[in-house]
């Protein structure tokens, strides 16, 4: 054996197929081994390691199959190594999630199905999505390609960031402070939620922020810790939110007992709106894999103090 062998542990829900997409590559000086004291790198659900992650004493580098890598930033764990996410994968899927869901509630297809059911004839009039506004709060990858999707449709779109302006070839008409974003949001049709889960995430949208919304489409396809629970509930029965589309939540599964689930113009879905591919993620993991074997920098670290 090499003595500059490295070792990768797979800890996912589907090791099986991680471990044949891995050696399909043939990876230079890398060997998979089902022994956590020897393995330097693993390729894992966060969820799965955070109990695990001082099972690794000579752990160097950990490969996310997620892009969510909140379950590995607690201040009890160990920072002593390199974390990366994946990126650049999922925004064709959050734009799909939000499209399609906006077509449908602005086009009726819900309600026709249930008169179909009655054999019902009965057409409604309906809104397209030219000429509405959405506010996408993060501009990064994922409400970058958000943002140059819905201009397709004709949709305005506003960014929300930290920065307040805009980085180059920007698809945004136009870019809000994370300060601004009660006045972004006024302006709204639909608003769409792409944020991490960092302290500073922490309730973001509240009271203030809905208060001044009329009607609104609301998503939520970042993390649950954003939205502050009982405002949202609150600006849903107001008619300030007509409806909101929720992926992720504080707690996953969303308790039995959660109002969200009783509620009218709620619409719950699993945490599906965007999942990792293993054949991507395998990709990613094998282009980075290079670059550290060579000395190079990683794609997507993480910086442990910001959360993302």
């Amino acid at each position: 054996m090499n003595i500059f062998t490295k070792k990768l542990y797979i800890l996912t829900e589907q090791n099986d197929t991680y471990r044949q997409l891995v050696e399909s590559y043939q990876l230079p000086n890398l060997e998979i081994t089902d022994n956590k004291q020897e393995a330097q790198i693993v390729l894992a659900a966060p969820p799965l390691l955070t109990k695990r992650l001082d099972k690794f004493p000579k752990l160097e580098w950990v490969q996310s199959v997620y892009a969510g890598i909140d379950a590995l930033i607690k201040d009890s764990l160990r920072t002593d190594y390199l974390l990366t996410n994946v990126k650049g994968v999922f925004g064709q899927q959050i734009a799909e999630y939000v499209l399609g869901l906006s077509i449908e509630h602005y086009r009726h297809f819900n309600r026709y199905h249930e008169q179909q059911l009655r054999q019902q004839w009965q057409p409604h009039s309906y809104q397209t999505l030219s000429s509405k506004t959405m506010v996408i709060v993060g501009t990064g990858e994922i409400g970058s390609y958000l943002a140059q999707t819905a201009k397709a449709f004709g949709i305005c779109t506003i960014g929300v960031n930290t920065r307040g302006i805009p980085k180059a070839n920007s698809p945004f008409d136009q870019i809000y402070h994370i300060d601004e974003l009660a006045s972004a949001m006024a302006q709204s049709d639909i608003v769409v939620s792409t944020l991490p889960n960092t302290p500073y995430t922490k309730d973001v949208f509240n009271h203030q922020c809905f208060s001044g919304t009329n009607s609104i489409l609301f998503f939520n396809v970042g993390r649950g810790n954003c939205v502050k629970q009982e405002d949202l509930l609150q600006a849903l029965d107001s008619g300030n939110i007509a409806r909101a589309f929720l992926d992720v939540f504080v707690q996953e599964p969303l308790p039995s007992e959660h109002p969200y689930w009783t509620h009218p113009n709620v619409t719950i879905t699993p945490h599906i709106a965007a999942v990792s591919f293993p054949e991507q993620v395998a990709k990613i993991f094998a282009d980075n894999y290079i670059d550290w074997e060579q000395g190079y920098t990683l794609q997507n670290s993480i910086d442990f103090s910001k959360g993302y």
